[in-house]
């Protein structure tokens, strides 16, 4: 609920405040008075941008301040948006020439969408071009719903649907980066499978590659073991030569222990020469070049620096490093797959409760129809149209959409004997918005609104209509607390507070001021609203009597 509004420097506004209490309120004021300025105040509060001309005076800052109790329902928003939560929370909006808005709840600086988002659950102003509203499907769905209390179920179908949109176009995208993979995919598992036939867990291709270098070179090194073998064993080579030596030596053997020191190393040279040339032998005689073996290790080796080569890579190890990368890459698009078998699955199970919950709201939707027609009409015979003819046409779409896979049109027809046609064809301006002020007397009885206001919603109408609006409004502020900017006696009397916007001529300027009246001032307001600025007795009277009345 509004508290307190507080406006400094804002147009026509040198310093305004205003208490507000529960119930109905009526706001008046001559003709460009300003009544219109509150709006304005009230819209900086709503988030929407600055005007910097409505600063009044450069040289200081405008301030527009609203105070709000609030319940405990808001407290979770504070929480979420991590501002100080107060029971009586304050909005404030400042406004400089240099260019500078800002915005702060209980004292916390926010951004515009968020004091939007929060003013948008405490304020309505129903503007009078917003009777227009009535002609739109989305409104007359909302009035059935609110009608009907299927405010929640509604929500589900509009949230169902929500994820509906949200699976299928997930479903769409998946759909095109699987179809654009599907040839980059091939040729992965091409290069895959090339990789894969190279068994690199396996095969160690640089052991391959010396090892063919090795048999490429086997004669060469299989004539050096020749050589060192017939060297060595010939008849006349080092050993026969040697074996004669240790004869001729052994000869003297016994002459002198160092001789026979030397004839036992000579011994040992001999020996180990002999078997330098049996192993170069037995080497010489292993080797052999087997051509098969060489042409398959060498087909091994040319298909290996083949792949290697067609990837970019420089060694075994890059080549599994791009193995791996690639099976990743091929796991990636099996999860697309997997995810597009978990979105048709996702899309199945919504689309089965969203057909189950729009078929339930239809119903509920149906039932409620009769009931709200005959409220509407009995409410607008109230307000001196005892001829309207009111019809809800529910009917169902081929397709489901966010209002449940329905169409709703209203028809309308005010004067006896014509034929109902629909609202937005058939209704005049005075109709519209007394057909609007029913529907807020409705809204106002089934569902917990935010402050109400009215902006002249009473445009188009006199007498005995302005009587008994003015009694729908006071019946309305029994529900909620309610605001209305109006120019009618009947209307200003039925409030519980009455304010004044005035407009005062200074010599240096105009200030408009506004003014909450008590019961005397309310009937030389009220008078003036029937007569004009010359009062007379019987004005005065009228307004007295419907102020009493």
């Amino acid at each position: 609920m509004l508290r307190k509004l507080e406006v400094q420097n804002f147009a026509l506004i040198e310093q305004a405040s205003l208490n507000f209490e529960k119930g109905f309120h009526a706001i008046t004021g001559e003709t460009g008075s300003g009544k219109s300025i509150l709006l304005g105040a009230l819209n900086l509060i709503f988030g929407e941008r600055a005007d910097f001309s409505v600063i009044r005076n450069p040289e200081k800052k405008t301030v527009v301040e609203a105070s709000f109790e609030l319940d405990e329902q808001f407290k979770s928003w504070f929480e979420n948006e991590d501002i100080d939560w107060e029971e009586i929370t304050i909005i404030r909006r400042e406004v400089s020439s240099q260019g500078k808005s800002r915005a702060f709840i209980n004292d916390s600086p926010v951004q515009l969408t968020q004091l939007r988002e929060l003013a948008e659950k405490l304020i309505y102003i129903h503007s009078q071009h917003e009777t227009l509203e009535i002609r739109k499907t989305s409104f007359q769905f909302q009035l059935l719903d609110v009608f009907s209390h299927q405010i929640q179920l509604s929500n589900e179908v509009r949230s169902l649907y929500s994820a509906l949109q949200k699976c299928l176009k997930e479903k769409r995208i998946v759909e095109e980066v699987i179809q654009k993979k599907i040839q980059e995919q091939d040729f992965i598992k091409f290069q895959l499978h090339e990789i894969e036939s190279l068994d690199l867990e396996i095969n160690d291709y640089e052991s391959v590659e010396k090892n063919l270098s090795k048999l490429s070179k086997i004669d060469d090194t299989k004539l050096i073991f020749e050589t060192l073998h017939f060297g060595l064993s010939s008849d006349n080579g080092p050993i026969d030569a040697l074996r004669i030596l240790k004869s001729q030596i052994d000869k003297h053997r016994n002459a002198d222990t160092e001789i026979e020191q030397l004839s036992d190393r000579l011994i040992n040279t001999i020996t180990e020469l002999t078997d330098l040339s049996k192993e170069a032998e037995h080497l010489a005689n292993r080797m052999s070049a087997d051509p098969e073996t060489i042409a398959l290790l060498s087909a091994s080796l040319d298909e290996f620096n083949k792949i290697c080569q067609k990837n970019r890579c420089n060694s075994q190890l890059e080549l599994v490093q791009l193995k791996e990368a690639l099976t990743q890459q091929l796991q990636s698009y099996s999860e697309n797959e997997a995810r597009l078998i978990e979105l048709e699955k996702n899309i199945s199970e919504i689309l089965k409760e969203l057909n189950q919950k729009s078929l339930t709201l239809f119903n509920n939707r149906l039932e409620s129809i009769p009931a709200l027609e005959q409220k509407l009409i009995s409410l607008l015979k109230e307000l001196k149209m005892e001829y309207t003819q009111i019809q809800f046409v529910l009917s169902k779409l081929d397709t489901l959409d966010a209002n449940g896979g329905m169409h709703v049109q209203l028809l309308f027809s005010a004067n006896k004997g014509l034929d109902l046609k629909p609202i937005e064809k058939t209704a005049s301006g005075g109709e519209l918005s007394r057909l609007m002020l029913a529907i807020q007397l409705i809204l106002s009885e089934n569902k917990s609104l935010p402050t109400l206001i009215l902006d002249e919603i009473d445009t188009g109408v006199s007498g005995e209509v302005a009587l008994r609006i003015g009694k729908m409004l006071k019946q309305m502020g029994n529900n909620i607390q309610l605001i209305a900017i109006t120019h009618l006696p009947q209307v200003a009397a039925s409030a519980m507070v009455h304010f004044e916007v005035v407009k005062n001529h200074h010599s240096d300027a105009t200030l408009t001021s506004i003014v909450k009246l008590d019961v005397h001032q309310r009937i030389e307001s009220i008078a003036k609203l029937i007569s004009g600025d010359n009062l007379s007795d019987s004005a005065l009277t009228s307004a007295a009597e419907l102020l009493n009345g």
